[in-house]
């Protein structure tokens, strides 16, 4: 037999490339109520199916709640980052950017570090400031560089300020 994860897992597969819909949700929770409402997991896997099929405020709660009963340090960062882009996407770009900043602070040089700036540059886009948006995403694609360092650093800090 599969194991939690597996067939969670499986879930996500047979919804790639797909809309997720309520059968896709109706699959997550049916596979979340195996472990009880006082599971992070299983909270997190509800909010990101919820997430993925467009209503981002009932993912909202979810992801918070998953947060609060506490995630691994794999998904923990995941629930995070989508729970911004959810808040973002509701137009609370206050909120969204207060989680993403904080998480970026914590996890400065984590695998997830270019998908928070990534969400981190939405965020500052669509809440009117692209230049500063445009300027995080920058300063993320540096490192990845094979030269240039110094200069594009010095434009993505110049453009940064096309905002104020």
């Amino acid at each position: 037999m599969k194991s939690w994860d597996e067939r969670i897992d499986d879930v996500w597969a047979d919804a790639s490339g797909e809309e997720v819909g309520d059968d896709t949700i109706a699959r997550i929770d049916a596979l979340a109520a195996e472990r009880g409402s006082d599971d992070a997991r299983a909270e997190f896997e509800r909010a990101g199916a919820r997430d993925s099929a467009g209503r981002p405020a009932e993912a909202v709660a979810l992801y918070r709640r998953a947060l609060e009963l506490g995630l691994d340090a794999e998904h923990r960062p995941q629930c995070v980052i989508q729970l911004a882009s959810s808040l973002r996407n509701l137009g609370d770009y206050d909120q969204a950017l207060e989680v993403i900043t904080a998480e970026r602070e914590l996890l400065a040089d984590g695998p997830y570090r270019d998908a928070i700036a990534t969400v981190h540059a939405l965020i500052l886009a669509s809440a009117g400031k692209p230049a500063t948006g445009l300027s995080v995403a920058l300063l993320a694609l540096v490192p990845h560089l094979p030269r240039y360092h110094r200069s594009m650093t010095a434009y993505a800090h110049e453009i940064a300020d096309l905002d104020t």
